[in-house]
């Protein structure tokens, strides 16, 4: 097991087909969140996007990954989900291809997300869509939410203030 497991080592395409490090966000806080279209908690992405529009200067971002694993809930591809998520929702985070979000076919990402062996901290499958793992500073996995917790309740808000606090 890796010494120091983090969430950069990996990369994930966004989704007009540029290849991202998410070493790129080194020193951010990170809600990790995957999402779909046609889902009833499809309304969470204009909470997303409050998170980063109230976050976001203070070095947190928001990151979407856009999944059909649950209840084929996510039809679109490509720049068809962007503009979704744009004109229904203002969404201006990084969002992903769509991606796999658990099972053997999973994107390593989220199979490190959902293993506590791999990621040294918590064990959290995501079993719908909106699952929500927040990363600190230093890339860790510290927490996840279920899809029924929504973005902007205190909660939230408070762990995510309170991880933006750290190394200060």
């Amino acid at each position: 097991m890796n010494v120091n497991p983090t969430v950069y080592p990996f990369k994930a395409r966004l989704i007009n087909g540029t290849e991202k490090n998410l070493a790129d966000y080194s020193g951010k806080v990170l809600l990790i969140v995957n999402t779909a279209s046609g889902c009833g908690f499809t309304p969470q992405l204009k909470e997303l996007q409050q998170l980063q529009d109230e976050f976001h200067d203070l070095g947190f971002e928001v990151l979407g990954f856009p999944s059909n694993d649950f209840g084929k809930q996510e039809p679109l591809n490509g720049t068809a989900i962007n503009e979704f998520c744009e004109v229904n929702y203002g969404v201006k985070f990084p969002i992903f291809d769509k991606v796999m979000v658990r099972g053997r076919e999973a994107h390593p990402l989220f199979k490190f997300l959902a293993d506590k062996k791999l990621n040294g901290n918590l064990t959290s499958t995501p079993r719908w869509n909106f699952h929500k793992y927040l990363v600190n500073k230093k890339g860790e996995v510290v927490e996840y939410f279920f899809p029924f917790t929504k973005p902007t309740s205190s909660k939230v808000k408070k762990k995510i203030q309170r991880l933006l606090q750290e190394n200060e």
